[in-house]
């Protein structure tokens, strides 16, 4: 750089902060409450899970981006306050996920199953939900989960 005009050098010096400051707020991680839920099969069978709580824009903004795992037993819930047509995408969310779009007293309408990493394609409720549950990819179909189920747990509000 010593052969460029100082003016020049501090226009790029600015350039290279601001780029690294924005990469670094992008991949700023947002904190997220975590509560027990469980899935009710209509086989009856149970599986119990802990879910993070993503209940604003920002965290629903954010999701499980970035994250390089998961635990097994964990998954996030979204909650969108109100029943509506949700879509969703995997933009920047590195591991493979299973969407299950729920509605407002729990039950599963429709499940996406091993949503593909980085994949900008969207992914739709297939008509109005309140919830959205993301598990990692494979897990509906290890533990036999299927439209119809039902979701209980503190938010949903139908916890037993």
């Amino acid at each position: 750089m010593a052969a460029l005009p100082q003016m020049v050098k501090s226009a790029i010096l600015a350039l290279l902060f601001f780029t690294l400051a924005g990469a670094a707020q992008s991949q700023e991680r947002l904190t997220f409450t975590s509560e027990p839920l469980t899935i009710e099969t209509a086989s009856g069978k149970t599986h119990d899970f802990t879910a993070e709580l993503a209940l604003d824009n920002a965290q629903r903004e954010q999701g499980l981006m970035f994250r390089k795992s998961m635990p097994p037993e964990s998954g996030m819930l979204f909650d969108f306050g109100m029943s509506r047509d949700v879509a969703m995408w995997m933009r920047n969310t590195l591991i493979p996920l299973d969407m299950l779009f729920i509605a407002r007293d729990g039950r599963i309408t429709h499940i996406h199953e091993n949503a593909v990493p980085h994949s900008e394609a969207i992914i739709s409720s297939r008509g109005p939900v309140n919830f959205v549950l993301e598990l990692n990819g494979g897990t509906a179909k290890r533990y036999g989960i299927k439209p119809g189920d039902m979701i209980r747990s503190a938010q949903i509000g139908n916890r037993k």
